[in-house]
C-alpha cells in the first residue's frame, strides 16, 4: 500500500479495507478508542510519533512493515 511518505491519514488507512484489516489484527484496541474517530485528519507519520511514547519499538515497525505490504 502506497502510504505516501507516511502522509496518508488515519481516515485514508480506516476507509480502506485492507489496511484497516492489518489495524483491527495488530492493534485491535485502537479501533475501540473513542477517539479514532476524531483522528481522521491526523498523518501517519504524526500518529507514529505518538504512539511511539506508548508501543514499542517493534510493535510499531511489524504494524508500518504489515500496512506497506497490505
Amino acid at each position: 500500500m502506497d502510504l505516501k511518505h507516511n502522509q496518508i491519514t488515519v481516515g485514508q488507512l480506516l476507509s480502506d479495507p485492507r489496511s484497516r484489516s492489518v489495524l483491527q489484527k495488530k492493534l485491535p484496541a485502537v479501533l475501540k478508542h473513542p477517539l479514532t474517530g476524531a483522528a481522521n485528519t491526523v498523518t501517519l507519520e504524526q500518529l507514529l510519533a505518538f504512539a511511539g511514547a506508548y508501543l514499542p519499538q517493534k510493535k510499531i515497525d511489524e504494524v508500518m512493515e504489515a500496512l506497506q505490504k497490505a
